[in-house]
Order: C-alpha cells, then structure tokens, then sequence
C-alpha cells in the first residue's frame, strides 16, 4: 500500500507489472505531468535490473513485444541494454537475443551504443556486442546509409563497425563492400564505389549534378535509382518540394512519412488523383497493420490536415489500428478521466495529450459494446453522446478536455446501474478525501473493473490481477483482447 500523487490510497504492483505498465507508456527521457524525467528513468531501471535478475525468461518475451507489437521504441532499446548489464556478469544465457530483438531500425544500433557508452563507458560486454552486431547484418544496407548515416547522429555507421565488428551476412554478398564503404565515409578516406553498390553509385551521381539542372531530372531512372527520399530532396533540389517532386517520391514513402506530409501535400497542390491513391493506401487495413502506427496518430493526422480529402481514409485507418478492440455484450460502463493531469503530452515530439489517447480509447470501446454508457469525468461527470453509426473522431471532439481534478471514485459511484463490467480510462492519480476513495470498491466484487492506465505511475488507485479487478495499460488497443478472456476464465495476464 502507498498513495497516489494526489493522496488516496495506492496500491502498489509487483515488479513485473510496475515494469510492464511504466514500459508501455514511457518515452525515456520526458517529464511527466506528475514525474521528472530523472526520476521516472531512474525506477525505469532500477525495475529492469530486479526483473532481469529474478525473471529472464519473462524479459526475453516482454522486450520484444514492447518494441513490436506496443509499439514503443527507445524504452524497450533502454530496457535490453540495462537487462544486459545484469545479465551478462551473472552468466545468464539470452541477453544477446534481446538486445538484437529491440533494434528494428538501422539507426538503432549507434542508439544503443550511444546509451551505454554515455552511462557505463567503452567497456561493452560481449553479450551486447553480439546482438548489436546480429541487429547490424539485418539492418545495414545501400538505402538505411543513406537514410541515417549522418553527421546529425552521434554514432555513424563506421563508429557501429568499428565497435562491434559484424561479419556480412552469408546471403549478402555485398555486405563487406557497404561495411568497408561505411568505415571509408567516416573516417574520411577516398572511396571507389564497386559495381555492387548501384545505389550509392546513382547518389553520387546526382550530387554531381548542377543544380540549376536538378529539377528535370526528378523522377528519371537515375533518381528512381539513386534510393532518394523525401527528406533529402529538398536538400538536394536547394528549393520548394512542388507536386512533381512529391509525386515522384511517393512510391517509395513509408506509410508513416505519407500519414505525417498529409498537409505538405495540399500545400503543394498534389493532383486529387494522386491523393485518392493516397487515401486509399491509408486506409487498406494490411498497410495499417503493417505500419504499426500507435492510434493517436490518426488523431494527429486528422487535426493536421487542412482538407477534407483525407478524413474518410484517416477514419477508416484509426478503426483498422483499433481492431483489437472486443465486442462486448451485456451493459458496459465506460469512464474516461479528463483531469488537469491528463494534459501531459504523450512525448516532446506530439501535441497529443493522454486526454487525446483516453478520448479515443474510450469513443472506439464504446462503438464495440452492445451497450455502453460512456461518461467523461474530472472533479465532476457528464455523459458522452454518441450513436451506433458515429465516427470515432467525432465522438472525440465532445469531449470538453482537460479540466479539474480527478475525483473517480464519486465518478463510478454516480454511474454505476448495475452494469456487467466497469472500464477506466485514467492516469490513476485519484484524489484522497472523498468516501469511499477507492473507485473500485464502488462496484459490487462479483463485478469485473478493467483500468487502463495510460501514464505509468507506481501507485495506482485500486488493486489488480486478483478476483474482478485488472489493470492494464499502453498506447494500443493490445490490452482490450484481454477483456473477453479474462470473462472467459482463461490466463491473460500478459498480451504476449
């Protein structure tokens, strides 16, 4: 037992939950609005090194799934490199795999490198060398160079090379080649491209060229093979992106840059041809699975833009990338907090709130139930309006944001009329002073309560995993499946 920030009473968690539920919302390194970034990175590993100690196997599948299926990026790459560092002294066995597991992007090996060697210096264990290095043959090619191998990194793909020392991958022969390249660029030296490097050959070409000639030269074979993307053609255009220089590289846009240039392509004038393609894309529901983009940013998307040719797709999208919500029979009460403290910003790179995140949680939860009551609260409550054929996004827009402070227990005893199951939607930071305190104890034992905690603090407001009371958390919709089964009887209690 403890309290919360705002003086109830918490209740604490066992390391592995504290761990999953900080790990699943935690962007390293941001204040949140009740927790200092020092502070909350501090517990953040202080809880792996307890995990990693007393439970390996259940970090070698939890870090993986964090990076891949929650979405999540520099917590899980924190988490491997910090698991290792108690692992690998003790002789435990798996730190490499889960080191190579977390790195899916190639600028994440010199990420890893830069986090360990700022915090513990230049002495690397093997453990960590081998998995970076297992991370680098996946990720290194013609295409990643380009895209990250920057003077804006700290660690160049030469300084990666040098440290860990990867053999080219057996079904890459032109691996040593880019490996020697890579080393040649950072440290300086002239380099000969070989012919097994047609793609930085056609990028040389390129810069080669005057610029006052560039401009015609956007999307002819030479760009096409050159791997030009849509950050470095502006730079190397020295100009304005028109829509011909956006139509040219649109074809090879991840779904993400397409998701995040939504306005840049209006402003351009992209033809509405070309933008119903877009559209489309965005909307195909193997794409959005694909992208594994986090809900909100649909929300972001859709606020963005300026047009209104990219609302139905960005709808549609925001449904598919919430398919795990469950249909719920039976009566449901839906209770989304938008207290003053859910105005933390999910990270310093969105404008997005956790108010935003519990908004959409709660509107796609109640579009699923057969029978939803859904209810806002701070201080005070108010019922949420919405009908069967509402969207998600405008169901959003009622909510008033926000406000006040978090009073849930006097928002559950309110609305509670005996319905099958209770879901709150919250950062869990209830007020102390009120009867009752404790939300959950509003409703009756026999009755499931599904918390949602979408800010990771270390007391939350009511128990968990024992009887009817759950709590779960993160920026997906991974956590609801658990709903269904947890009525079923079955064992859920973690989504991987």
């Amino acid at each position: 037992m403890g309290a919360t920030v705002e003086g109830a009473p918490g209740y604490g968690r066992d390391a592995r939950g504290e761990l999953f539920l900080l790990s699943v919302v935690n962007m390293v390194g941001e204040d949140t609005f009740y927790e200092v970034a020092s502070d909350r990175d501090a517990r953040f590993r202080a809880l792996v090194g307890d995990v990693a100690g007393a439970d390996p196997d259940w970090l070698g599948r939890f870090l993986p799934w964090l990076r891949r299926e929650a979405h999540m990026r520099t917590a899980p790459i924190v988490a491997a490199l910090e698991a290792a560092r108690t692992m690998a002294p003790s002789g435990v066995p798996g730190s490499r795999q889960i080191v190579s597991s977390v790195l899916q992007r190639a600028d994440e090996p010199g990420e890893a490198l830069a986090y360990w060697m700022s915090r513990y210096g230049r002495a690397i264990p093997k453990p960590v060398k081998r998995g970076i290095a297992d991370a680098v043959r996946r990720l290194y090619t013609e295409r990643s160079l380009l895209k990250y191998d920057t003077d804006a990194k700290g660690f160049r793909f030469g300084d990666v090379i040098d440290l860990v020392h990867p053999t080219p991958a057996a079904d890459k022969p032109w691996q040593g080649d880019l490996f020697a390249h890579a080393l040649d660029r950072r440290h300086g030296r002239e380099n000969i491209l070989p012919d097994s490097l047609p793609t930085l050959r056609a990028r040389r070409d390129l810069m080669g060229i005057p610029v006052e000639l560039r401009r015609g030269l956007v999307g002819g074979d030479l760009f096409r093979l050159s791997g030009m993307t849509w950050e470095a053609l502006a730079g190397w255009l020295q100009g304005p992106m028109d829509a011909h220089a956006w139509e040219s590289v649109l074809p090879d846009m991840g779904y993400m840059a397409r998701l995040r240039n939504l306005r840049n392509f209006d402003d351009a004038g992209v033809s509405d041809e070309v933008a119903a393609a877009v559209a489309a894309q965005l909307a195909d529901r193997e794409q959005v699975a694909r992208s594994r983009q986090l809900p909100m940013r649909f929300l972001s998307a859709y606020r963005a833009a300026p047009s209104l040719r990219w609302a139905h797709a960005l709808e549609t999208a925001l449904g598919h990338s919430l398919g795990n919500v469950p249909q719920l029979s039976g009566r449901t009460l839906i209770l989304v907090d938008q207290s003053w403290s859910m105005s933390g910003q999910l990270s310093g790179r969105s404008q997005l709130t956790c108010a935003d995140a519990a908004t959409v949680f709660g509107a796609a939860l109640a579009l699923r139930c057969v029978d939803a009551d859904l209810v806002q609260f701070d201080d005070s409550s108010a019922r949420v309006r919405f009908r069967r054929r509402d969207s998600i996004l405008r169901i959003v827009e009622r909510f008033w944001g926000p406000r006040g402070g978090t009073n849930t227990a006097e928002a559950v005893r309110s609305w509670y009329k005996r319905h099958d199951r209770v879901v709150i939607v919250t950062d869990e930071q209830t007020w102390g002073g009120y009867h009752g305190q404790e939300p959950t104890r509003q409703v009756p034992a026999d009755v499931p309560v599904y918390t949602w905690n979408l800010a990771g603090y270390r007391h939350g407001h009511g128990p968990s995993g024992g009887g009817n009371r759950h709590t779960f958390g993160g920026l997906t919709d991974q956590a609801f499946r658990m709903v269904p089964l947890l009525e079923a009887g079955r064992n859920a209690d973690w989504p991987f």
